[in-house]
């Protein structure tokens, strides 16, 4: 009987009102959403999206793991077979990833200072106020000159090459960018014999615009299945690189299967 009545105090113990399920999911994601920040870290920081590096827009949390994401940098994710999570690699369920109520309440509540004018801004209206701030313009103006491959809230400046477009060397067509590059080559111009010169590869810091290659598309398709820009001038997490450039050579590989065998 002794035994019998432990267990059922045991139990009573460990089952939770709903109510209080529910406020330790919104701690539990709450701590998730500033896990990956330092103790020192600012409140910016702290509360930026571990895929874009700036503050959250419009979060969402992974159930399993409470980490929590911009709903649109999430997205990728949950278009494969078998999601894992970018920060911890944990496989989740895409059925249980859900609006982050709790994190939004935090957004709308806190003060933090503009990087540029050191204005006290609200840090759900941050990316909107360093999009339009004149000193984070300026700062932008002494940045390495090239252009951003993801997208970003950030003012780019507007005299500064496009190294992430080109030319095909075939037929002459313009703004292609390196998954565009090689479906279009592969469409149009798998049997054209020219040597040509790799328009990625000069492109390059070391490239040699004088060099052509004798077999250009067995060239696109094995050196320039992701964005030499994603590895390059970055101050981004590695693994956060590590899972924007997986992805894109995945899509440059389902390009490719797409144009071999549905001609």
């Amino acid at each position: 009987m002794m035994a019998m009545f432990r267990n059922f105090v045991s139990a009573t113990q460990h089952r939770q009102h709903p109510q209080q399920q529910q406020q330790h999911q919104q701690q539990q994601q709450s701590g998730a959403a500033a896990a990956a920040a330092a103790p020192g870290d600012s409140l910016e920081t702290q509360f930026s999206c571990p895929i874009c590096l700036e503050v959250y827009h419009k979060p969402v949390s992974i159930a399993s793991c409470g980490h929590t994401f911009c709903g649109e940098c999430l997205q990728p994710c949950l278009q494969v077979p078998s999601p894992l999570c970018p920060l911890c690699r944990m496989p989740f369920d895409p059925k249980k990833v859900d609006k982050s109520s709790n994190v939004e309440k935090q957004l709308s509540s806190y003060k933090a200072p503009c990087r540029g004018c050191s204005k006290k801004v609200t840090l759900v209206k941050m990316r909107s106020h360093v999009s339009s701030c004149t000193k984070v313009q300026e700062q932008m103006a002494n940045c390495p000159r090239f252009v951003p491959v993801v997208p970003t809230s950030q003012p780019i400046p507007s005299n500064i090459p496009n190294r992430s477009t080109f030319v095909c060397p075939f037929c002459g067509a313009r703004n292609l960018d390196q998954q565009e590059l090689v479906k279009h080559c592969m469409e149009n111009h798998r049997n054209d014999p020219n040597k040509v010169v790799c328009p990625v590869c000069s492109a390059m810091p070391w490239g040699d615009p004088s060099y052509k290659s004798a077999n250009f598309l067995q060239h696109l398709l094995h050196r320039h299945k992701f964005s030499y820009d994603t590895f390059v001038v970055r101050k981004r997490r590695p693994g956060c690189w590590l899972f924007i450039s997986l992805f894109s050579a995945a899509q440059a590989h389902r390009v490719l299967i797409n144009i071999l065998f549905n001609p």
